[in-house]
């Protein structure tokens, strides 16, 4: 299934649309003055795609860090229902301001209760804690939690549209569906029945081990293996875990007398979540699976280049 962008959300909101006309003419510059000047260019450019990516998980984790530091002991509320209405207001403050698409919160809203029922499995066997008191909870799961699988959905949901993804050799939806099914399952039944996630990280690599991604930072596509794009995303949610962590959103067993860094082999775990979220985004927008563009600077139709920022 071959999916046509849509024209950028960036363009409903007039200060970027403003910042997006200038980018325009500093790309026609860059590219007017060789190849290192359209390197720098194009590397700026990607950070700022990235940064605009996680917008929504990067305001989670700055409520985060903020109310560890600065939040008063004897506030009305609490920390962790302070936590929860910051990210409803976060979600209307974007929806109102147009910075967020109603697709976009909808995949939120999915991860959210995805991610609230894996929490409510492994805080009952006690794989983590959430030490704060609260009263907007669900049994030992204050709410705000599930925000925060739900900025790993945005993420993906936005980082698709503002690279515009294409594949080569992608394996059948159908195929990854059952994949992330059984991930799934082995999240939620690995203490009662085998863990099973080596087989699933070998399956995944048999899966993927023939798909690029394509993606366009500017006008040119460039591809990188995909399963390299999962490990990376692995790594900064699992570097993110441990803001997380050092703030006092949540701790593991080893961290409750004294703060420790989350063990690297929790990079498999937030791997394997990535699959599933990858998973339901892909059949959110569709995967057009025909390879790298044939020509260099090929725009999706009705898009100009400078609308994919």
């Amino acid at each position: 299934m071959k999916v046509t962008p849509s024209r950028s959300v960036v363009w409903n909101w007039p200060p970027l649309a403003r910042f997006l006309a200038l980018d325009a003419r500093i790309g026609a510059w860059a590219e007017g003055r060789g190849a290192l000047a359209l390197g720098i260019y194009e590397f700026v450019r990607f950070g700022l795609k990235q940064g605009w990516a996680c917008l929504f998980g990067g305001a989670m984790l700055a409520l985060i860090v903020a109310t560890r530091l600065f939040w008063p002991v004897h506030a009305p509320i609490a920390r962790y229902d302070a936590l929860v209405l910051g990210a409803l207001a976060l979600q209307a403050l974007f929806l109102a301001t147009r910075l967020e698409t109603i697709e976009e919160a909808k995949v939120i809203l999915i991860f959210h209760v995805i991610g609230t029922a894996m929490e409510l499995e492994k805080t009952a066997i006690g794989s983590w804690i959430y030490p704060e008191a609260s009263v907007i909870r669900l049994a030992g799961v204050p709410l705000f939690t599930g925000f925060m699988y739900g900025s790993v959905g945005s993420y993906i949901a936005r980082v698709w549209r503002l690279f515009d993804f294409r594949f080569s050799g992608h394996p059948p939806q159908l195929a990854i569906a059952l994949l992330s099914l059984a991930t799934y399952c082995n999240f939620l039944g690995d203490h009662w029945l085998p863990d099973i996630r080596f087989a699933l990280l070998a399956a995944t690599a048999i899966l993927f081990a023939r798909t690029h991604i394509y993606y366009k930072i500017h006008r040119r596509y460039r591809s990188m293996p995909l399963l390299l794009g999962f490990f990376l995303v692995a790594l900064f949610i699992w570097l993110a875990e441990n803001v997380g962590t050092a703030m006092g959103a949540w701790l593991y067993p080893g961290q409750l007398v004294r703060w420790s860094p989350v063990p690297a082999a929790k990079l498999a775990s937030w791997f394997l979540l990535m699959i599933i979220s990858y998973t339901l985004v892909a059949w959110v927008n569709g995967v057009s699976n025909d390879g790298r563009p044939k020509v260099a600077s090929a725009e999706p139709a009705g898009v100009r280049s400078e609308d994919a920022l």
